[in-house]
């Protein structure tokens, strides 16, 4: 290898004392921080203590399309419906009244997001009453996005672009599928696309949360409101149609082998108690489930292409995948697409 050959690393796990000692630097804490690594992948979250018994969630965000703009995006809403009364993880601002900032890291600058510990519990995936409290969080979450200013701002969207066409082009840049199998979700893709424009016009348009399956809340045990659903995990979001942060959830309930129908039907039924579903927006809703799966499986697609390695979506996962699809489509939408 040549001396002046680029060398570039893809990705780096901050230590978790270092994530520490940057923090008591540049945010309000009491005493010396410490921090535990929670998890890496799309983003690298730790958990953070002070001495005064205070805990926060730090997020270093993986790579995004929007980078730094998204995230800012992101911070305002989520502080935007923090003072509205919609139960979230708030960011926490630096000493300097920013809600993130740049860790420079080996493979260059990442954002740093220090959100406020959610107190509560894991939902319980099988409990009507949680998916139903999810539910009605979000249509507050609906009903306050109505009446903010910026809703449009950062470049994530959730629209065909980045749920379905950017989503298609990485699984197909893997080569894991033969031209047959390619060709049939390229024309699924394109169905599904064709459905959904059909209705855009009469869709109502929000600020999604984005990722809305069911484990991105915590339910509240004590103080006014137990029962509650608080919401975290919004860097999915963007604007869109309110029919997808709807088909998030019951996708989650009926992919990979699911049958939780009752969960949707509770979810549903607590986001009816709080805020109407137009017709369109009822309508869009099963081929956004289709499109969800489609963005999944693009984003494994990224990452094992960049950063995971190629087994992490091997040949007959894919092709499992997209017989799902095909069975779904042909079950909940074929009459409708003839």
């Amino acid at each position: 290898m040549s001396e002046d050959t680029t060398r570039r690393v893809v990705y780096a796990t901050a230590a978790p004392d270092t994530i520490a000692e940057w923090l008591a630097d540049r945010y309000q804490i009491a005493g010396t921080p410490r921090a535990s690594l929670l998890s890496r992948g799309f983003n690298d979250t730790y958990e953070i203590a002070g001495r005064n018994g205070e805990r926060f969630i730090a997020r270093l965000s993986g790579e995004r399309l929007g980078g730094i703009r998204d995230v800012q995006a992101e911070t305002a809403f989520i502080a935007f419906l923090d003072q509205a009364g919609v139960p979230v993880a708030a960011p926490v601002p630096a000493e300097d009244g920013t809600l993130f900032q740049l860790v420079d890291l080996p493979q260059g600058p990442r954002p740093l997001v220090l959100f406020r510990f959610l107190d509560g519990r894991v939902p319980d995936l099988d409990s009507p009453q949680d998916a139903r409290a999810q539910g009605m969080t979000l249509a507050r979450l609906h009903d306050a996005a109505e009446t903010y200013g910026e809703w449009e701002t950062g470049l994530r969207r959730c629209d065909l672009e980045q749920l379905l066409r950017r989503p298609l082009a990485a699984i197909r840049s893997l080569g894991r599928l033969g031209p047959d199998d390619a060709g049939e979700l390229a024309a699924l893709a394109e169905r599904l696309a064709e459905r959904v424009t059909a209705l855009d016009a009469h869709m109502t348009k929000t600020r999604c949360h984005g990722d809305c399956h069911g484990l991105n809340a915590r339910i509240a045990t004590a103080g006014p409101r137990p029962g509650e659903a608080a919401f975290f995990d919004f860097d999915d979001g963007g604007p869109g149609p309110l029919a997808y942060d709807l088909a998030v959830h019951l996708w989650a309930q009926i992919s990979f082998g699911r049958r939780r129908h009752a969960m949707w039907h509770a979810f549903e039924d607590g986001y009816r108690s709080i805020r109407r579903i137009a017709p369109a927006d009822e309508a869009a809703i099963l081929p956004f489930v289709a499109i969800r799966h489609i963005w999944l499986l693009g984003q494994y697609a990224g990452k094992a292409a960049s950063e995971w390695g190629m087994e992490h979506l091997p040949e007959p996962v894919l092709r499992r995948e997209l017989a799902f699809l095909l069975a779904f489509e042909q079950e909940r939408l074929g009459p409708r697409l003839l």
